[in-house]
């Protein structure tokens, strides 16, 4: 029951303050603060995301407009643009990673019995990027095209609430299958993936960790057929095979046997083919995965 305060300061509340100074403390981010401290920091851009500011300007002009309500929102000073923006660029990165990573340990205990849209009692990860333009006159170290500045942000999603568990910015260069190099399995869980993450040799450490994954398949992987399992294709499924890598060089990375399962999408049209090392989910299970 809102007793006063602003919706915001309710919302502050449930952060775990101790926490963040703990992590604050980790790596002396108040050491030269005077009167803008890191939690002022983060109470502003935590304000800047929730109510979709555009730029330092925006939210100082945004705070400024209620300068006698700040401090029951949280803060202890006003914010300058100017200081804000030093904030942004001189404090330690790694104490709102650290932060980030406590609130999503909160999160996604409080998401553990939510249904997923498909049945499924493990944990289901979904890895993907998306290439962020920029200008190349601003960003000049960010050349992606001769024209054209980019980064990468790569996201490893826990489909259980929808909470990003992984979340690295890298050159827009890189390619995606780098990242499962960064990624800790978790074993028993099952990670799903686009064609951009066919890469035998990684995805055969996924399968030494005793994690499952379910990633598309390319048109141009060689595989043979060992052997077929009765479908119903009404259900959508055309097929559910157990096939080996016939080519020497995937073989030699991933030697064990793989199963493909084709599904029919009505809606679309389209036979999607999609390469798993799981091979006691029914057939539909995996499609819908």
């Amino acid at each position: 029951m809102n007793s006063g305060r602003t919706v915001f300061a309710q919302l502050i509340e449930h952060m775990p303050h101790k926490e963040f100074n703990k992590c604050v403390g980790t790596y002396r981010g108040d050491r030269y603060a005077k009167h803008f401290s890191c939690w002022d920091q983060y109470l502003a851009m935590a304000f800047a995301q929730l109510t979709y500011r555009e730029s330092l300007r925006d939210i100082e002009t945004c705070l400024g407009a209620v300068g006698g309500k700040l401090y029951h929102m949280g803060f202890r000073t006003s914010v300058a643009r100017s200081t804000l923006a030093d904030a942004n660029e001189s404090r330690d990165w790694r104490i709102y990673a650290d932060f980030a990573q406590t609130l999503i340990a909160t999160a996604r205990r409080l998401y553990a019995g939510d249904a997923m849209g498909v049945d499924l009692e493990q944990s289901l990860y979904a890895l993907d990027s998306t290439t962020i333009d920029l200008c190349l006159t601003l960003f000049p170290w960010a050349r992606f095209r001769r024209r054209k500045a980019a980064v990468k942000l790569h996201t490893l999603l826990d489909l259980r609430g929808n909470i990003p568990t992984f979340i690295r910015v890298t050159d827009g260069k890189v390619h995606d299958v780098n990242m499962l190099d960064e990624i800790m399995p978790e074993a028993g869980a099952f990670y799903v993936m686009d064609r951009g993450y066919v890469d035998f040799q990684r995805l055969f450490l996924l399968t030494l960790s005793s994690a499952f994954f379910v990633v598309r398949t390319k048109s141009n992987v060689l595989l043979q057929r060992r052997y077929s399992r009765p479908v119903d294709k009404s259900t959508g499924v055309c097929s559910d095979q157990t096939v080996i890598l016939s080519s020497f060089e995937s073989a030699s990375v991933y030697p064990d046997a793989l199963r493909k399962v084709s599904y029919c999408d009505a809606e679309t049209n389209k036979r999607l083919k999609f390469l798993t090392n799981n091979f006691t989910l029914p057939a539909l299970t995996i499609a819908q995965i």
